[in-house]
This record gives C-alpha cells, structure tokens and sequence, in this order.
C-alpha cells in the first residue's frame, strides 16, 4: 500500500500548503494526524510560534508564504490573528480521522483560516464548514467538546511527544520521519516507490 501518515496544526502556515497538497493527492492513502504544536512549542520553553517570537524569521515567513502558494497554485493572504488557535478544529479532525469527509474538512478548515481570513477556533466557523460538506455540525460538535475527545486530544500530544515531533507540518512514510513543507515530495516519493 502507498500510504503517509501527516501530523499537521490547522494553526500552521506551512501545515496548510501541505494538507492542500495532499487533499489533492489521488495515488496515496493518507493517514491525518490532527496535533496542537503549542504544547511541543512550551516544552522548549517558547510561549508562541517561532515566526512570532523571532522577528527576522517572522518577516521572512509572510514573503516566504506567497512565493510557496504561487508555486502549487494555492490562495494566500496572511492570517489578521498569527497563530489563531485551532483546538476546536483539531478536536473534530480527530474524530473525523477516519471517515471520508477529513480531507475536505481539513482542506476548508485550513482555506477559511489562509485565504479567507476567518475565526477557526469559533464554533460559528466550524459549524458552517461542516455544514458545507453535507455533515451534521450539532451532533459532530457536541461530540468533538466531549470530555472523552478532549483526552483523546491530550493523548494526541502525548503520542506527538513519543515521536519527537517538533513541528509541523511533519510525515512519516513507515517509520521514515520528514519534517517540513519542503520535504512532502520526499516523502511522497519514498511512499510510491
């Protein structure tokens, strides 16, 4: 089987040009593993994203970000919040990763927060995008804010930890680790061999 597991935060710039990618891809299967960098990011003792707290490479990401866009076709306008916080959506990609709708769901998510400029930690937001997808956002929604998925989310991070995850976007082709936007044709690569 040609398969590759994504560990991506809808809150990442570079998480969002390769969950598009793979939405897109059609010869592998793909394994979505919604994550909060956040928690990672404290235990290396930062309190925000390193674009924010590093200011060369913070200006450089936002003219990084529409040359990498322009090359896969993908729109682009930089996020009015900067990271906006994203538990809301990776507490109903988890349970969401295993059904047919993650891709499209994980792709809109990402498209509300990188091109439209919306509110994906709001109820209102994610609610209209599962909506948009046929889904029943009450129920999905309920379920998503239940304590039984806020833990499976604590142990999402806790299996991130057990990987030595330290970003995101991040993929593993078997035991294979490629970490970056940039390294996804490897890892495509490696998964179709």
């Amino acid at each position: 089987m040609r398969e590759i597991t994504c560990w991506f935060d809808f809150a990442s710039n570079y998480s969002y040009l390769s969950v598009l990618r793979l939405a897109r891809q059609k010869n592998v299967i793909v394994h979505w593993k919604p994550f909060l960098l956040g928690p990672i990011f404290k235990e290396q003792g930062w309190d925000n994203s390193p674009f924010v707290l590093q200011k060369d490479k913070g200006d450089y990401v936002w003219k990084d970000m529409p040359r990498e866009c322009a090359k896969y076709g993908l729109p682009w306008r930089q996020p009015s919040e900067f990271p906006r916080r994203s538990i809301l959506a990776a507490r109903v990609a988890l349970l969401g990763e295993h059904q047919p709708w993650i891709a499209e769901f994980c792709a809109r998510v990402m498209l509300a927060n990188f091109e439209h400029d919306e509110d994906i930690g709001s109820v209102e937001c994610i609610a209209a995008i599962l909506t948009s997808i046929g889904l029943d956002a009450e129920a999905i929604l309920a379920a998503a804010l239940s304590a039984d998925n806020k833990a499976r989310l604590h142990a999402r991070t806790d299996e991130a930890r057990a990987l030595h995850l330290f970003g995101a976007p991040t993929f593993f082709v078997g035991p294979d680790m490629y970490w970056g936007n940039d390294r996804l044709s490897d890892a495509l690569a490696h998964a179709t061999r």
